[in-house]
């Protein structure tokens, strides 16, 4: 059986509409089954078709450069961790 753990692992196949369908089935046991990942993909997929309408924004280059070192320092600091 499918851990919830396990699930969430594996959100974005079970969203992937090209995801085989024995992998989809699968998922979708464990979905019927588990009333909180069912709460998490039915948000996720809501927060989804919210984001489909939205334009996309550009970020400004000093934002960007900004968020690339704070992500460069947390993988950075992940790997002297594990």
């Amino acid at each position: 059986m499918l851990t919830c753990k396990q699930f969430l692992q594996e959100l974005n196949d079970y969203l992937d509409p090209c995801t085989d369908p024995a992998t989809k089935c699968h998922l979708e046991r464990h979905v019927s089954e588990c009333p909180n990942c069912f709460v998490i993909v039915d948000t996720t997929k809501k927060t989804l078709e919210v984001y489909k309408g939205v334009e996309a924004q550009t970020i400004p280059e000093g934002v960007k450069a900004r968020l690339w070192k704070a992500l460069e320092r947390k993988m950075a600091a992940r790997k002297l961790q594990g």
